[in-house]
């Protein structure tokens, strides 16, 4: 096949368009296209009053020679090998089922993989299934009654079952394509394959996540619910096992950890084991909600509301006089902020979209970078004791129900408590308290939101408009933590795998399952089935 870049409709022009456009680039008659499908497509609105589709297309035709031949042919080249290659499995024999802690994107991904290869693995969650897990939070978003491992951050896909289900990335790894395609074949829509922005929203991932977990099962897998790794196994410096819920043993010489970035006991526990933890940057700050036909006009001018668009997003940055840096992440188009507690007596906020993204308001993580030298302390685990301390303070300025503390932007920049809503209604549940968010917030961070709100507003006009809405805290941004491991992957215990965005190696649901993919291939390249 031939890839072709480059080609641009109007945002009126359809996909008929799109294929005269496509055979005029390659100066060929319909009789000679066989079949084409967009690899990219991307939109350009630098210019407000013209918005254009820019695609990547890949083209089957009858003689791609002669077409690759032909002189001045601008942006045309053979499509390279997609295909998700396996690698050779090792000689060392593997006397019981590789065992993976957690099941997000890393934890999925790696069992996945291995179960595809015929390793009979065994996927242990401390959480619940989605279906029970999607019950227990709506609860806690309705009632403010905290369950403490079954919740927003633990249970069947981790934390980005209940998101926007993000599958942007900066990596530029094969793999991915392994993610979507699998993702696609679990229930998500085709275009997460060749959109610039893909997202699958939490309503359908609930169901891709469910259908992979089948899917292991069906390849010879197992899951195991409700099923917390309390203890590893240790001798010689090797991993033997791993104790579940304090009594049950299951024997392995290799465990995946892929815990997730909230397992805090878990932490505590490895570290005690003697694994090798390194503190890491992560960032703290809030939600900032704003009316969603705002983001639209800002950004498409006057094509907002136009029907191929859909819910715009944004993404900013801006570097401080004070050497931090203020920038937006995790950006929910037609969302809601939501709790996202992992831990009783804390307040965590996250956003969270459906594939529809069709609400009210849009809202983004407004985060600023912390580092160990803001966390007081050389031990391993200080930045997560340093996010437990904002997470304990909004909780007893939220009035100690899980209700969050907010304040709106206008009263935040003059130095005011607020006390009533504006424009702006907030999303959150169980509810908000307005206060001052100066009280749970470093003051380093609020001080660079005020030099950031007004200058983010100059490029996002309404960005730093009075009645947006602060919900606070955001700390899980990422993990606060990074655990050391070799050039095999190995941790400094052999046979313990860390991986994901809880050991410090992803940041995102696709790096994430390719960081657990390339786990499952390490443990595949040293070791063969035929015990098993």
């Amino acid at each position: 096949m031939l890839r072709v870049s480059g080609i641009k409709t109007t945002i009126d022009q359809g996909e008929e368009d799109l294929k005269k456009l496509l055979l005029k680039k390659l100066k060929i008659s319909e009789s000679e296209l066989i079949e084409y499908s967009i690899y990219k497509e991307s939109i350009d609105a630098r210019k407000k009053n013209q918005l254009y589709f820019v695609y990547t297309v890949d083209v089957k035709v009858k003689n791609e020679d002669k077409i690759l031949k032909k002189p001045k042919l601008k942006d045309v080249s053979v499509t390279p090998n997609m295909k998700y290659q396996y690698v050779e499995k090792g000689n060392e024999k593997l006397q019981h089922s590789p065992v993976t802690i957690g099941s997000g994107p890393a934890g999925l991904f790696s069992t996945l993989i291995l179960a595809e290869m015929g390793y009979k693995p065994i996927l242990v969650e401390r959480g619940k299934d989605v279906e029970k897990r999607a019950k227990d939070v709506e609860k806690f978003w309705q009632t403010g009654d905290f369950t403490k491992d079954s919740n927003v951050q633990f249970g069947e896909g981790g934390a980005g079952t209940f998101s926007d289900g993000k599958l942007t990335t900066r990596i530029k790894d094969p793999r991915c394509r392994k993610v979507l395609e699998e993702f696609i074949n679990a229930g998500a829509p085709d275009k997460i394959l060749y959109s610039s922005g893909p997202h699958v929203g939490t309503d359908i991932l609930r169901e891709v996540v469910k259908n992979i977990r089948e899917k292991i099962i069906s390849l010879g897998g197992k899951v195991y619910f409700e099923s917390k790794v309390t203890d590893f196994l240790i001798e010689d410096g090797k991993i033997k096992g791993v104790k579940i819920n304090d009594d049950k043993i299951i024997n392995t010489e290799t465990a995946v950890l892929a815990v997730g970035h909230s397992a805090r006991d878990t932490f505590e526990m490895i570290n005690e084991k003697g694994l090798r933890i390194n503190q890491k940057p992560f960032s703290i700050g809030v939600r900032i909600e704003h009316p969603q036909k705002m983001i639209n006009e800002s950004q498409y001018g006057i094509f907002a509301d136009h029907p191929r668009l859909g819910a715009a997003d944004y993404k900013l940055v801006h570097h401080c006089k004070n050497g931090r840096s203020v920038y937006t992440f995790c950006m929910c188009p037609g969302g809601t902020v939501v709790a996202a507690a992992s831990e009783e007596g804390g307040v965590v906020t996250n956003g969270m979209s459906e594939y529809a993204r069709d609400k009210e308001n849009a809202n983004s993580a407004l985060l600023v970078g912390v580092g160990p030298e803001d966390f007081g302390s050389e031990h391993p685990l200080a930045g997560m004791y340093y996010q437990r301390k904002w997470e304990q303070s909004a909780f007893i300025e939220g009035g100690s129900d899980y209700k969050a503390p907010a304040q709106l932007v206008g009263d935040f920049l003059n130095d005011v408590p607020s006390t009533n809503l504006g424009s702006v209604n907030n999303s959150y549940n169980p509810g908000i308290k307005l206060t001052d968010l100066k009280k749970c917030l470093p003051h380093y961070v609020t001080e660079s939101f005020k030099e950031a709100l007004v200058e983010l507003n100059k490029r996002l006009e309404g960005f730093g408009m009075n009645d947006a809405v602060m919900t606070g805290v955001e700390t899980r941004s990422s993990s606060p933590i990074r655990i050391v491991r070799d050039e095999n992957l190995e941790s400094n215990i052999k046979g313990i795998y860390p991986c994901g965005e809880g050991a410090g190696y992803a940041g995102g649901i696709v790096s994430a399952a390719v960081d657990g993919i390339k786990i499952a291939e390490n443990i595949a390249k040293k070791y063969n089935t035929k015990n098993l």
